[in-house]
């Protein structure tokens, strides 16, 4: 049950850290990623982020403890999204306000 707990954990962190590389890759926007802020290595890296997350839950053998399983996978999600919501990966940057000149 350990293993399930801990891939599903796993796969639900990849899974919520791929998808808004992904939306950014696929709408042709830029967000920081570790490989270039560029659409095309967001489109990539979102794309890697899912199919690792895929193979993370089948991995987890959900069918054999399903309530623990997505429990873990909600719970990863969770907390990613908190990550990027709160200080973000690589922290928040305020916006300065710039000095209005005339």
């Amino acid at each position: 049950m350990w293993q399930t707990i801990g891939l599903s954990l796993l796969g639900g962190v990849m899974g919520g850290n791929a998808f808004p590389h992904f939306v950014h890759g696929i709408t042709r926007k830029r967000y920081p990623n570790l490989t270039g802020n560029g659409p095309v290595p967001n489109f990539i890296g979102g794309w890697a982020g899912l199919v690792l997350a895929a193979l993370l839950l089948y991995w987890a053998h959900g069918d054999q403890h399903p309530a623990a399983a997505f429990g873990s996978a909600a719970l990863g999600v969770l907390l990613i999204g908190l990550l990027h919501a709160g200080p973000g990966a690589f922290g928040r940057r305020e916006a300065q306000e710039r000095p209005v000149t005339r």
